[in-house]
């Protein structure tokens, strides 16, 4: 593989790590701080991916669709945890499971009536539509760029709020003792609702950044949930930098793993076994830290 190409591949592995890290960050606050077990939150990515399209259509530019759509988003959040997710915080992770499988199913009719089950695809913005000269032959699209840089932003707004902001402080304790923080006068259930909300309009928000690069299409949210639980396990549960760190591995063994190949008595086995070098790579972090290389030991 020439320099060119490799570049190419490394810039592909980065912006999928990055767009994994969007979605897996809302995941592992949910899932990490809340202690919830949401196999809903592909849905949510969906959720982000068809807003993009419909907004788009209707306000006529993503630019507008953006922020409307986060909008959306978070008070869907909000009004979900509230209706439906706050009854589990006490249940056992068997009723969390049945219960966001449930919520799929939901969420796959509404999506069927409300947009149909046909193939949608969002515009490119024309400002974002040109493409970097790498080579003569190769060029690079100046979306993906802005979608990498769009995230790297994102994920380090994450971080300092998670380390850096009394919101956070409250967050990171109610994770390790509930009540402790409830008891200092510390409404813990607005705080949930509010971690909720985020994890949602974090993954939607990926769905619409994602959308004009990929068709908008049923059943999307499910092709990213495991992975973005893969995220979650090996980065660590309930860390932010960990999942960063776990998305970018992943974007890099995925994507690489897709396009090398390797010789070995006249058959190509790499690109064959692509689809399971991430969970070697699971398999291999778990073996040497069972808790994930930024997770806790307790």
């Amino acid at each position: 593989m020439d320099f060119p190409t490799s570049l190419i591949q490394l810039l592909n592995a980065v912006q999928y790590g990055l767009l994994l890290f969007l979605i897996a960050s809302g995941l592992t606050l949910i899932f990490g701080i809340m202690g919830i077990i949401n196999l809903a939150h592909g849905s949510f990515y969906m959720l982000g991916a068809y807003l993009a399209f419909s907004l788009t259509e209707g306000l006529g530019s993503l630019w507008l669709a953006l922020p409307v759509g986060v909008v959306l988003s978070v008070l869907f959040g909000l009004a979900l945890e509230w209706l439906v997710i706050k009854r589990l915080y006490a249940r056992d992770h068997l009723y969390q499971v049945l219960l966001t499988y449930g919520l799929i199913l939901v969420f796959e009719e509404l999506r069927s009536i409300l947009w149909g089950d046909e193939v949608h695809g969002v515009k490119v913005p024309e400002v974002l539509a040109a493409s970097i000269s790498l080579t003569e032959n190769l060029n690079y699209p100046v979306y993906r760029l802005a979608m990498s840089a769009v995230c790297l932003v994102l994920a380090l707004g994450l971080w300092w709020v998670i380390r850096r902001t009394r919101l956070g402080m409250i967050i990171r304790a109610g994770s390790v003792n509930r009540d402790m923080v409830q008891s200092l006068g510390i409404d813990i259930t607005l705080v949930y609702r509010i971690v909720f909300a985020a994890g949602v309009a974090l993954a939607a928000f990926a769905g619409m950044l994602a959308a004009p690069t990929s068709s908008v299409f049923p059943g999307m949210g499910n092709q990213v949930l495991i992975i973005c639980f893969v995220v979650v396990v090996i980065g660590g549960i309930g860390s932010v930098q960990g999942a960063l760190v776990g998305a970018i591995l992943i974007g890099l063994v995925d994507t690489f793993g897709k396009v090398l190949t390797l010789e070995v008595a006249g058959f190509q086995l790499l690109p064959q076994l692509s689809g399971v070098t991430v969970y070697l790579l699971m398999a291999v972090i778990l073996l040497w830290r069972p808790e994930g290389l930024f997770g806790s030991h307790d």
